[in-house]
């Protein structure tokens, strides 16, 4: 989608010139020749830049900068100034304008820093990208399992094709938006990857927060706001627990697939854009559908590819690898020096069932890293619950039942613990001990 210029200037003659370069240069553009009419031009569509004059008829544009600051926090916006007003300039920069022009404006000049703008803008949001990219909740690790290799492969071919939507099943936790994530990734990571948890807006704001609104569409709606459809034009928009979108917002995401084209809530001009939309619920949808809370043609049209995420149980191959990437993760997030596991910690592993999933493993390993203290982690609470006698004993460990005895006695009884695991080899034993070989013999001997 190309960039929503707003152009505030009295002059009509510059206006109209300044207009038909900014549009050649694939800007799209709105004029504004008053104050009055830059507040009408944002109540319909929230610009993505402003270039504002100081001087117009009804007003100081830089009286005017908090106030669009107020609506639009992060729109850049480019003042015009006076030829050789420093002083205006400095008061422009310090009221929260990006960067300023001076007059006669050249327009080389203002082409030049409205591209500078708009990619300082494009630069913020893939820093924001990275950013969510680098926390290892969403870095997928490389699958060893036939499944979950099927499942990347599906994907790499779905890439090639960036408009058809995508419908993501599994249970929970088995890392849905990872995979959207890794789906953008293939696509070449173009525009924004945009997250909405469905159930987790109200009802009564779906609508808006999807497709956005105009101003005075409902009580507070005080100026016009666009959509995360339109945030996410060129990208992926993940929509996550769709079973719970409510019906009447199922038809307009039905035309919104079907025409890449929507309405604001309370608008009436027909906007589109090019997102992919990805979608994922743990959810039996069919069964959804039998029984009337979920639209049959939305199911369709959303499982144009299906693809189904294992849990993690089957998938035993990837647990290990995924269980020590996820350590060395969280451990460089905690400040912890390099962690291995314990022989014992790698049995329980590849024992407990993870009804949790990956999500589940992590939370597991994180509470190890944070109360474990030792260079190697036991995960003992991945020990199953209320079982009788003491789970895993290792047959060949020294235990000492009974009551409390000397500790001549106990110390006794491991030296000959020792000879006995190491099938009778005294001098070995020794060694094994620390002690010098007349020492053994008489601690072998005492009685």
């Amino acid at each position: 989608m190309s960039t929503y210029l707003l152009l505030v200037d009295d002059d009509r003659t510059f206006a109209s010139l300044a207009a038909s370069v900014l549009r050649h240069e694939g800007f799209r553009v709105t004029l504004a020749h008053s104050l009055h009419d830059a507040r009408g031009a944002m109540s319909r569509e929230a610009p993505d830049l402003v270039v504002l004059d100081r001087r117009l008829p009804d007003g100081d544009g830089i009286d005017f900068l908090p106030e669009l600051r107020a609506q639009l926090p992060n729109t850049p916006v480019l003042m015009v100034t006076a030829h050789g007003d420093i002083a205006s300039a400095v008061e422009a920069i310090q009221a929260g304008a990006r960067d300023y022009l001076s007059k006669p404006v050249e327009l080389d000049d203002l082409v030049l820093r409205a591209r500078r703008a708009v990619a300082d803008l494009q630069l913020q949001e893939r820093l924001r990208l990275a950013e969510s990219e680098l926390g290892g909740r969403r870095r997928l690790s490389r699958p060893h399992s036939p499944k979950m290799l099927a499942a990347l492969q599906m994907l790499e071919r779905i890439a090639k094709a960036p408009r058809s939507p995508v419908l993501l099943l599994g249970e929970t936790g088995v890392g849905k938006e990872v995979i959207a994530r890794h789906l953008h990734a293939l696509q070449g990571g173009q525009g924004s990857f945009v997250h909405v948890n469905c159930a987790a807006l109200p009802a009564t704001m779906v609508e808006s927060e999807l497709f956005g609104h105009e101003r005075g569409a409902f009580t507070d709606a005080r100026t016009a706001r666009r959509g995360l459809v339109e945030v996410a034009a060129g990208g992926v928009l993940f929509l996550d627990e769709v079973g719970e979108l409510p019906l009447q917002l199922q038809a307009k995401l039905l035309t919104f697939l079907d025409k890449g084209a929507f309405r604001r809530l309370g608008g009436t001009a027909e906007l589109s854009s090019s997102a992919r939309v990805v979608t994922a619920t743990n959810r039996d949808l069919t069964k959804e559908v039998a029984e009337g809370r979920f639209r049959e043609d939305l199911y369709f049209r959303l499982s144009v590819f299906r693809v189904d995420i294992p849990p993690l149980r089957e998938r035993r191959e990837d647990l290990l690898p995924l269980a020590q990437s996820l350590v060395a993760e969280l451990g460089a997030e905690l400040g912890r020096r390099p962690v291995s596991f314990s022989s014992a910690a790698r049995a329980r592993l590849e024992r407990y069932p993870f009804p949790g999933n990956v999500r589940e493993l992590r939370n597991v390993l994180e509470r190890a890293l944070v109360l474990e203290a030792g260079p190697e982690l036991e995960l003992a609470a991945l020990e199953p619950q209320g079982t009788s006698g003491p789970p895993d004993v290792d047959p060949d460990a020294f235990v000492v039942s009974g009551a409390p005895r000397p500790l001549q006695d106990v110390e006794r009884l491991y030296v000959r613990h020792v000879l006995a695991r190491l099938d009778g080899r005294r001098m070995e034993a020794a060694r094994v001990l620390g002690l010098s070989y007349p020492t053994f013999l008489r601690r072998l001997e005492e009685e």
